[in-house]
C-alpha cells in the first residue's frame, strides 16, 4: 500500500538474520523487541522526510553491493544444488566447505538443478528473442506465440510445480534421491500485542539498560535495512526506468515492521533473491505486492503440505538463474572509461561485501563521501603574480579550505 518499487518484496533475508542474531542473543523475545523498535525508528524517519540521506548512496555503491550480492546469493544456492549439507553461512568459509566436500554431492539433486538450471536459461532465451506476432497473422501464430510467452514468464513456477510432481513420484514409489524442502507449519502466529516482550525485558533489566544491551542494533538493523532496501529498489528501478520514493520505502518497511511484531516476526528488509524473481516474473505495478501477500497466505492455510515435496536444488536453480542478471561487469569497463575515481567505492563494497554484505555497504557510502569532500576540502586554484597576488577559485570556498587558500597564498608570496 505505501511502497513506491514494484519489483521490491520485503522479508526474512540472510544479511538480517545474521544481523538479528547478533543482538538478539538468539532469544526470540529480544527479536521482537527488535523489530518492533526497528519499526517506530523507520516510520519516525519516514515521517520526518530523511529519506533525502539516501541520496548520498552512490551508483558505484549500488553496483559494487548488487555485483556481489549476485555472486553471494548465487554461490549460498551451490549447496543445495550439490545435495551438501551443514555449510556455513560466511562466503569464504562457504566456499572452502563446498570445494573440500564437493565429494559428498548427491546424484539426485545434482542432476535435478542442473536439469531445472538449462530449463530456466532456455526458456529465459525463448522469452527475451520471441518475436511479437501482429494482430493480422493467422490464428495458429497468435496462439502459439502466447502459449510460449505464458511459459517462459511463469518458468519458476513451471519448473518447481514440475520438479515437486516428480518428487512425489519418487516418494510413492518408495524411493527419494532429492533433499525435499520438508514440513512447513501451517497458518500464522497469534496476533498479539509485543508488550509481553517489552513486559519481560523490564522485568530483567530497567528501561535504561535495554537500548544498552542491544548495543549498536537500535541503529544497524533499522539502518542496514533501509540501505538494503532502497539499494536494490534503486537497482531495479535503473533498469526498469521509474523512479522511488525513499520517504515511502521507509514509511512501507517501518510499517511492516511495527506490525510485524504482532505476529512474531523479526525484522525484515528488501530481499534481493525475492525480488530478482519478482522482476524475472514480469511485475508490472507495486499491486504485485498485494498478489504475493495474498497468495502467501493463502499457501500457509491450505498448500503447506504439498511444499513438502519441493526439492530444494529446484528452488536454488530458480534463485540463481534470478538474481545471476544482476551481476554487471561492464560497469567496471564503464567506470574506468568515464571516471576512474568511481571504481574505488565500486571495488571496495564489491570486496567487502563478500566479508559482511552491511560493512561492504557502509564502507562503500563512507570512501564516496570522501571523495565527495575532497574537492570541498582542496578546491583547484590559479594563482598569479603580476605585481599584485591574483587567486582565482575554481570553485567556491568552504571552511576546510581555509588553511589550503592560506597555504598555497603565503607558498606563492614566499616565492
Amino acid at each position: 500500500l505505501l511502497g513506491t518499487a514494484k519489483d521490491v518484496t520485503l522479508g526474512p533475508t540472510a544479511i538480517m538474520s545474521l544481523l538479528v542474531s547478533s543482538y538478539a542473543f538468539h532469544d526470540p523475545v529480544y527479536a521482537v523487541l527488535l523489530t518492533f523498535l526497528s519499526g517506530c525508528i523507520q516510520l519516525a524517519m519516514g515521517l520526518l522526510q530523511l529519506g533525502f540521506l539516501l541520496d548520498f548512496i552512490s551508483y558505484p555503491v549500488i553496483k559494487g553491493f548488487t555485483s556481489a550480492a549476485s555472486i553471494t546469493i548465487s554461490f549460498n544456492q551451490v549447496k543445495n544444488i550439490l545435495g551438501l549439507q551443514g555449510i556455513p553461512r560466511q562466503f569464504f568459509l562457504q566456499v572452502y566447505q563446498t570445494l573440500r566436500r564437493i565429494g559428498e554431492t548427491r546424484v539426485g539433486d545434482a542432476a535435478l538443478g542442473l536439469t531445472c538450471l538449462v530449463a530456466l536459461m532456455v526458456l529465459g532465451a525463448m522469452k527475451s528473442g520471441l518475436r511479437r506476432v501482429a494482430s493480422a497473422e493467422p490464428l495458429c501464430a497468435r496462439v502459439s506465440y502466447r502459449i510460449v510467452w505464458t511459459s517462459a514468464t511463469a518458468r519458476n513456477a513451471l519448473v518447481v510445480l514440475f520438479a515437486g510432481l516428480v518428487a512425489y513420484s519418487f516418494q510413492v514409489m518408495g524411493s527419494q534421491p532429492f533433499t525435499l524442502t520438508g514440513r512447513i507449519p501451517r497458518g500464522l502466529p497469534a496476533f498479539r500485542v509485543p508488550l509481553p516482550s517489552l513486559a519481560f525485558l523490564l522485568h530483567r533489566f530497567p528501561l535504561v539498560l535495554v537500548p544498552q544491551d542491544m548495543g549498536a542494533g537500535l541503529a544497524v538493523v533499522p539502518l542496514v535495512g533501509l540501505v538494503e532496501t532502497v539499494a536494490i529498489a534503486k537497482a531495479f528501478a535503473s533498469q526498469n526506468d521509474y523512479r522511488i520514493e525513499p520517504n515511502q520505502e521507509l514509511l512501507a518497511m517501518g510499517l511492516t515492521n511495527l506490525l510485524g511484531s504482532f505476529v512474531s516476526s523479526y525484522p525484515v528488509t528488501g530481499s534481493f533473491g525475492r525480488t530478482a524473481v519478482n522482476a524475472q516474473t514480469g511485475v508490472c505495478t507495486p499491486a504485485g505486492g498485494l498478489v504475493t501477500g495474498a497468495l502467501v497466505l493463502l499457501s500457509l492455510a491450505f498448500l503447506t503440505s504439498c511444499f513438502y515435496y519441493i526439492p530444494k536444488a529446484a528452488l536454488a536453480a530458480v534463485i540463481i538463474c534470478a538474481v545471476m542478471p544482476m551481476f554487471d561487469a561492464a560497469i567496471f569497463r564503464t567506470l574506468w572509461r568515464v571516471k576512474r575515481l568511481d571504481l574505488v567505492p565500486l571495488c571496495v563494497t564489491f570486496l567487502l561485501c563478500f566479508w559482511e554484505v552491511q560493512y561492504g555497504i557502509m564502507a562503500g557510502v563512507l570512501v564516496s563521501g570522501l571523495l565527495l569532500l575532497y574537492p570541498i576540502a582542496r578546491p583547484p586554484m590559479k594563482v598569479s603574480m603580476q605585481g599584485e597576488l591574483l587567486v582565482q577559485p575554481g570553485s567556491s570556498l568552504q571552511f576546510p579550505a581555509v588553511k589550503y587558500l592560506r597555504d598555497t597564498m603565503c607558498k606563492q608570496v614566499l616565492a
